[in-house]
This record gives structure tokens, C-alpha cells and sequence, in this order.
């Protein structure tokens, strides 16, 4: 995947491979079962192979030399918000819904559109505005409908915290997304995910040591499911949002997200293992979310 500028007939297939991909992303979780520090941190480990092998083989690892001392520390802190969203999201997995969480922390655009509009200059235009109030309308139908509607405080979870914790996983995803819109405009697609993927790796890893999580040894199953959340949400989906980030605004790179809700909910359903079959409520915010997403990401 290079960087060659072709918006108009690649970026949308690059968009909904990328989708589909980060969907996959919570039902593996569920199925690990492990602590979410040590899930984001095999995550980020084995997706750091692959990128910091790619950047160091095509030479790109040199681009880092021309990055200013600012360009740096916002490369680190594009890492440690990549760190503290992958905890809170993970984490909230295990205490609220498949669909309340992915809807939940994919209230980023709001974040994202009036970010992108004080930092970047890349103001949405008011139609736009009027899709992401109405994709955030759908993530609260589903919100509501799967976090408060589903019982789960009696199956033992806690779902008020889940949610919290969802919606933190939101905010820091945001910072990322407009971080990354800022250096990738100075950094190919491999130099890029390298630094920044490696940051958060780090940050992972020390929480993980500090609180003494058992990050190793690791059985066979739990190792196959990190490799397919670093292939598939990782390699797949989230790279290749940050290789959409060269292309258009962080705004509508961000909508396009709020298709997961959709494919997480449905495989959580479908996946015998996990069984959550998507309520009334999770169908029709989904289709407000999905509306919302085509309205806001239209030029």
C-alpha cells in the first residue's frame, strides 16, 4: 500500500476493506478473554513487527530525521492517546455489549469535525454537521437500546462503566485521528504507523509490566487470536484509515468508522461462541448511524 494520491477510486475501496476489518475487532476480544492490557499490547507488538520491518526495508525509517522536535512529540502523543484507547475500549468489552461499546467509542467524529475545524482548517461544510449529529443520534439509540435495555448488570457486568470507558476510548481516538492527519502529511504511510504504532506499543507495555499483567507466557489459542486483531483490525483496518489520512479530511476518514458498530454487532450475533443477538434498538440506530455517515462523508 504506498501513498500515490488516487482519492477519487481508491480511497473508498481502502475505506470499506478498513471497516470490515476493524469490525472484526471486538468479537475477537470477547473471545480472548484475557486483561486488555495485555490484548493491546501482543496487538501493538505484532502489528510493530510488520510496520517497523516494512519502514526499515524501504528506507522510510529515514524520513524521521526530517521531523521537528514538535512533529515528535506529537508523534509520541498520538501513541500514548493509540495506548489509552485501546485500553479503555478493550476493557469496555468485557463489562457492557458488543454494540454499546463499538457504537460508543465511535463517537468520534463530533470530536474529530470540530477538531479538525480549530487545528487543521478543514472546516465541514453544514450538511456535514447535520450527518454527524445524526450518526450520533443512531450511536445513542444504540447506546441506550444495548447498554441500559440489556440487563447486563445482572449477568455481573457493568455496563454504566463500560460505557464511560467506551466513550473515553472515543475521545483519545480522536486525538489520534487529528494527530495522525498533521504527520502524515510530512511521513509516508510505513514511517508513520512505525513511530506511532511503536509509541503506543511501548506505553502498553510498560502499564502491562508495572501492573504485572502476565503479558508471557501466552497459550496457542490466546497468541492466534492477537495475530488475527494485529492482522485484520490492526494491519488491515487501522492502517489503512492512516493511509486514507493523506487523502481527505480527518473528519470523513472518521465517519466512515461508524460503519463498525454494524459488522461488530452482526458477528457478535452470529459468532456461536458469543451469541448477542442485535436488540430493536441496535437495527434502527444503526441505520441512523449509517445514514448519518453518508450524508456527513459526501463532498
Amino acid at each position: 500500500m504506498n501513498d500515490t494520491p488516487r482519492p477519487g477510486t481508491l480511497a473508498p475501496f481502502v475505506l470499506v476493506v478498513a471497516v470490515f476489518a476493524i469490525s472484526t475487532a471486538a468479537p475477537i476480544v470477547r473471545l480472548a478473554g484475557t486483561p486488555p492490557l495485555v490484548i493491546a499490547t501482543w496487538r501493538l507488538g505484532l502489528s510493530v513487527l510488520v510496520v517497523g520491518g516494512l519502514a526499515v526495508a524501504g528506507g522510510g525509517w529515514r524520513q524521521w530525521r526530517g521531523l521537528s522536535r514538535h512533529d515528535l512529540l506529537v508523534a509520541v502523543a498520538a501513541g500514548v492517546a493509540l495506548a489509552i484507547h485501546f485500553w479503555a475500549w478493550i476493557a469496555s468489552i468485557g463489562l457492557t455489549s458488543v454494540a454499546a461499546s463499538v457504537v460508543l467509542v465511535n463517537l468520534q467524529p463530533v470530536i474529530v469535525a470540530a477538531g479538525s475545524a480549530w487545528w487543521l482548517g478543514e472546516r465541514p461544510s453544514a450538511g456535514q454537521w447535520a450527518g454527524v449529529a445524526l450518526a450520533v443520534v443512531g450511536a445513542g439509540v444504540v447506546g441506550l437500546g444495548d447498554g441500559v435495555l440489556a440487563g447486563l448488570a445482572e449477568s455481573g457486568r457493568n455496563p454504566a462503566l463500560g460505557n464511560a470507558l467506551a466513550v473515553l476510548g472515543a475521545v483519545t481516538a480522536a486525538l489520534y485521528y487529528l494527530a495522525g492527519r498533521h504527520l502524515r502529511a510530512r511521513l509516508d504511510l510505513w514511517p508513520y504507523t512505525a513511530l506511532v504504532y511503536g509509541a503506543c506499543f511501548v506505553v502498553l507495555l510498560v502499564a502491562a509490566l508495572v501492573r504485572q499483567e502476565p503479558v508471557w507466557p501466552v497459550a496457542g489459542r490466546e497468541l492466534g487470536l492477537y495475530a488475527a486483531l494485529a492482522a485484520g483490525p490492526m494491519l488491515l483496518g487501522h492502517t489503512g484509515l492512516n493511509w486514507a489520512l493523506r487523502h481527505l479530511p480527518a473528519y470523513v476518514v472518521n465517519l466512515t468508522v461508524l460503519g463498525e458498530p454494524i459488522g461488530a454487532t452482526l458477528l457478535a450475533w452470529l459468532v456461536p461462541a458469543i451469541g448477542e443477538p442485535p436488540t430493536s434498538a441496535a437495527l434502527v440506530g444503526g441505520g441512523l448511524v449509517l445514514a448519518g455517515a453518508i450524508r456527513a462523508a459526501r463532498r
